[in-house]
């Protein structure tokens, strides 16, 4: 989707070269930035010092002086940005960002942790304000309270051992308990009515706003028996799940996607069943969905397989379901590894890991749109960048993300809409940008004017720079809940377009550039 270059070759230490509020970088040390967006040389500081009043003056020298030391043991590489806007490469579901409510009780331990405490779907407090406010995203675009409903997947490792309590459920519906004998470690455990109604008041629509977009993990173990260690056979039991999609359109809930099973692929995950045995219950799956949903204005997506990417076993079970059954084709990747790992953080900053895939967050969810513009990087590939049209307003939105816990970037970004390139350098690749290229180019393209023009800039970067702190600081400020419980106001700083970004190391920043000229996002 995006493409890097090689490291620029001017790579050189200096100091760093902001100046004005404070924000935290990874050596702990003050980066600063003035009410205009201007940035200044430590050399220069105490020139500038001289306009401020005394007292502020005094407390910046003084606090450069006795952080010199991290100053001048930091990296600074200069990096020239060039976005494509002309077109889009790529676009993402409006609903890209998705949390799931997984089925582990309290009792799930591992690495000498038991984490889960009460945050599954069968013991979650759904009457929290912080979690029915974590949902109900709403934010303000240009004067507009926008709302973009999140979209929440119900479901995890033990969804194959859920039971629905309705019907002619042929076991006692009882809750989770641990039988170190049995998949997972637990027993079978039991969704009754009552609870799936107070989930899905959680998601459910207030006034004219969806919550969430609900996908449901059924169980695909149902009714099959255990053949060999790791695998299942026997037909699939459709009796119960097809009883629970009854009771739930009886009830009004509305269900974007039915989900078939997790992580039974291949070898799988605890249980495995074989590729042409999964495709031919898909197919019965799919009779059941249409025909209960046959009168309905709305039919949901089925999805599957919901596991580990196995070729072969993918191949053949598609090949089995055939056409018009599976509507969304899912799998899963943990390129990291297990979390007890002593070189996860190694991995993390990897850039060989985050190639394989990248994550995203509530910025994310907020700022970048559907389309996928192309973006060439003179940086290293320790300098992960991305470029999407903004959301819900005109312009583009860059992501970049700094692995380097030693350099970090003073970013030049450009418009590849009016570039010029010299001839010597036409059949340069287009994910590489030389230091040569012509400085004259106008970033915005066309739309520029005279007028004093701003960009919005969100950097977020880890709390006293410990890449595994629990706590995120935005633009200086930690991340916390209000009083009452809501998400906090996710302000940005607004900087001259015509400086050049910043990122420190260790951190992530999404730059939102209202005028920048990319025709394909309008």
């Amino acid at each position: 989707m995006c493409h890097f270059g090689e490291a620029y070759p001017l790579k050189k230490k200096v100091a760093l070269n902001m100046k004005g509020s404070f924000l935290t970088n990874h050596s702990n040390t003050p980066v600063v930035m003035g009410d205009e967006g201007e940035r200044i040389h430590l050399n220069n500081l105490v020139g500038e010092s001289a306009a401020m009043d005394s007292q502020r003056g005094i407390f910046l020298l003084f606090f450069f002086l006795v952080s010199l030391p991290a100053f001048l043991t930091q990296e600074v590489g200069p990096a020239t940005i060039i976005v494509d806007g002309t077109s889009t490469i790529a676009t993402n579901d409006d609903k890209f960002i998705c949390a799931t409510i997984d089925w582990w009780p309290h009792d799930k331990c591992n690495y000498n942790q038991c984490p889960w405490g009460n945050s599954s779907a069968m013991n979650l407090d759904l009457s929290h304000p912080v979690l029915a406010k974590a949902i109900q995203d709403r934010f303000n675009i240009g004067g507009i309270i926008a709302f973009k409903p999140l979209r929440i997947r119900i479901g995890g490792s033990l969804q194959d051992r859920v039971l629905y309590d309705v019907g002619n459920l042929k076991f006692p519906c009882h809750p989770f308990m641990r039988m170190e004998d049995r998949l997972f470690g637990f027993s079978k455990g039991c969704l009754r009515m009552s609870r799936w109604d107070e989930l899905y008041h959680l998601f459910n629509t207030t006034g004219r706003y969806i919550r969430a977009v609900l996908t449901f993990g059924l169980n695909a173990l149902y009714g099959r028996h255990q053949i060999k260690k790791g695998v299942w056979g026997g037909a699939w039991d459709s009796s119960n799940a097809q009883d629970f999609i009854k009771y739930t359109i009886s009830k009004g809930h509305r269900i974007d996607s039915w989900e078939f099973g997790n992580e039974l692929s291949g070898s799988g995950v605890g249980a495995s069943v074989d590729a042409e045995l999964y495709g031919k219950d898909l197919i019965n799956l799919k009779k059941v969905i249409n025909k209960l949903y046959e009168k309905s204005t709305s039919k949901p997506a089925l999805v599957a397989p919901g596991g580990f990417f196995d070729q072969k076993w993918y191949s053949q079970f598609l090949k089995v379901s055939g056409p018009g059954v599976v509507n969304v084709l899912t799998h899963h990747i943990y390129n990291l590894g297990a979390g007890v790992d002593p070189n996860l953080v190694k991995k993390i900053l990897d850039p060989r890991h985050l190639s394989k895939i990248s994550e995203t967050a509530l910025l994310w969810h907020r700022l970048m749109g559907k389309g996928v513009l192309h973006v060439g990087s003179s940086a290293s590939s320790f300098l992960r960048t991305y470029a999407h049209c903004s959301k819900g307003r005109e312009g583009m939105t860059l992501l970049l993300i700094n692995l380097s816990n030693q350099t970090a970037y003073t970013i030049d970004v450009q418009n590849r809409k009016d570039m010029y390139l010299p001839a010597q350098e036409r059949n340069i690749k287009e994910s590489f940008v030389l230091h040569s290229l012509k400085r004259s180019v106008a970033w915005v393209g066309n739309r520029a004017s005279e007028e004093a023009l701003s960009r919005e800039e969100y950097h977020l970067t880890p709390k006293d720079g410990d890449i595994q702190s629990q706590t995120m600081v935005l633009n200086g400020l930690p991340i916390k809940l209000t009083e009452d419980g809501g998400i906090p106001t996710l302000d940005p700083v607004r900087v001259d377009v015509k400086s050049p970004i910043y990122v420190a190391p260790l951190s992530i920043a999404f730059i939102v550039f209202p005028n920048f000229d990319a025709p394909a996002c309008v």
